[in-house]
């Protein structure tokens, strides 16, 4: 009897463990960082983009969470001789499924926003010249897996997905506006976004 009881609580302490970071009432606290650089034939440089969105969060039920990140990301184009850097804000809605006692997959639906400048380089990507003011909404969702090495840390990995831009550029001087719409599916593997976040 006394072994059945031990083996219970050893069970339920498990399965407290793996839910302990996602359970209503917790925070998490982190963010993401992404690095891409690539290299047309031709260009004398590297295109490169580069985001870092810390995040905060509130689970309001178990495994979901409402919450905003707020950041800065930076795409400079050598080979179409632009860059555009901007100030980003992105709520967003996220929920977990539990694969494991340290590992669960993630879905997050959010709303990006991001208001910056666009600006045109020489051949080099040197002596950049504003253009126009840009604004870009859009919305996103976004697939990943977490490892919770700790029951307070969770290590993330995860992928664009599928996604709706509006991004518009007001032209410097005549305020002329330009508008484009992007909607597609780009998860792609070699630019992942890998994000760190502390639950409590």
């Amino acid at each position: 009897m006394k072994k059945l009881l031990l083996s219970l609580v050893a069970v339920a302490g498990l399965v407290y463990g793996a839910k302990a970071q996602t359970e209503k009432g917790n925070f998490m606290l982190g963010g993401n960082v992404g690095v891409n650089s690539t290299k047309v034939d031709g260009a004398p440089k590297a295109d490169f983009n580069f985001s870092v969105l810390p995040s905060v969060g509130y689970f309001i039920s178990n495994n979901f969470a409402i919450g905003t990140g707020v950041g800065y990301e930076y795409d400079k184009k050598v080979s179409s001789r632009t860059e555009n850097g901007a100030f980003k804000v992105a709520p967003f809605g996220r929920y977990y499924v539990g694969l494991s006692d340290q590992f669960k997959f993630f879905g997050q639906l959010s709303v990006p926003m991001a208001f910056g400048q666009l600006k045109a380089t020489d051949v080099n990507g040197d002596n950049a010249v504003k253009l126009g003011t840009t604004t870009k909404i859009g919305v996103e969702v976004a697939p990943g897996f977490a490892f919770f090495p700790t029951k307070k840390i969770g290590i993330e990995l995860s992928v664009k997905g599928l996604s709706y831009d509006n991004y518009t550029v007001k032209a410097e001087g005549t305020g002329a506006k330009v508008k484009t719409n992007t909607f597609g599916l780009n998860a792609d593997t070699f630019a992942p976004r890998l994000g760190v976040q502390f639950y409590f």
